[in-house]
């Protein structure tokens, strides 16, 4: 007797067939629908950094629970909050500094959330935390960042140390989330609070990512001149598509295991 696939499990098989050319392509197409779709049904763009902001602490809640009531901190990079911090951190400066508006009350509350998970994972659960499996040097993801805001950061009247350090905070969140990745690549295995904390990351940053692009497009590329000349327009906008397509392999198999009834995500190798 012949056993019917569900469409999900039939797509996914095929994806997963396909040569990394192929699942590159799809993965742009992908993210040009969606970017379609959400210009046409999503009216003020500016929406969507709110839904980025809400889900983003949905995310953050999720994290809290885990660590208060299963009293495990298994599965969670301490370098990925680590490096949360600093760039949170330095854009807490710049915007002291140089724009301060409602962002900054956002990401003073994310800090502090921050710096108590830190707080917790590094003392009050540190029985459990996986440090043999969070094994990315901290000094991979900062120093490239540095010296690429040393070359390329804003052109505006601000002092330069200032717009140093603002270049700086944009190119460590976009790559902030790999330490986390390879503790996930390491343990190939991920259990649901940290899946689902990592999946409201990806989301957020889609989001965050759309606002931009939307803005970018609908302002005829005046949005990128308002933010200097040079290299540093375009490479905002890059990073903002980074931290998006950083984490979209995940965020396919977490779908893929949620839509197969599965409480834990199985991450084949070479994933993330």
């Amino acid at each position: 007797m012949k056993v019917h696939k569900r469409p999900i499990h039939a797509v996914s098989l095929w994806v997963r067939r396909q040569p990394p050319k192929v699942k590159a392509f799809l993965a742009v197409v992908s993210g040009m629908a969606a970017l379609v779709l959400l210009r046409f049904i999503v009216h003020d763009h500016d929406n969507l950094f709110v839904a980025a902001e809400t889900v983003h602490s949905i995310g953050i809640s999720v994290l809290i629970y885990k660590l208060t009531k299963e009293k495990t901190c298994a599965g969670l990079s301490l370098k990925s909050q680590d490096l949360t911090a600093i760039f949170l951190a330095v854009r807490l400066y710049c915007s002291f500094v140089m724009e301060y508006d409602i962002h900054t009350l956002l990401d003073l509350a994310t800090l502090a959330t921050t710096l108590w998970v830190i707080y917790m994972i590094r003392f009050k659960l540190k029985s459990s935390y996986m440090e043999d499996k969070d094994n990315l040097a901290i000094y991979y993801v900062v120093v490239p960042c540095a010296v690429l805001a040393l070359c390329i950061h804003p052109s505006t009247s601000h002092n330069l140390f200032n717009r140093i350090s603002w270049a700086f905070c944009v190119y460590l969140e976009a790559i902030s989330v790999l330490p986390q990745l390879r503790v996930m690549q390491n343990t190939q295995i991920v259990e649901p609070f940290t899946a689902h904390y990592v999946f409201a990351l990806g989301v957020a940053r889609f989001l965050s990512c759309a606002h931009w692009v939307l803005q970018v497009l609908d302002s005829r590329g005046q949005l990128l001149v308002a933010l200097g000349y040079g290299l540093w327009p375009s490479m905002v906008l890059l990073s903002e598509i980074v931290q998006t397509f950083i984490l979209a392999d995940f965020c396919y198999y977490y779908i893929k295991s949620v839509f197969g009834g599965q409480l834990v995500v199985r991450l084949p190798p070479g994933v993330v």
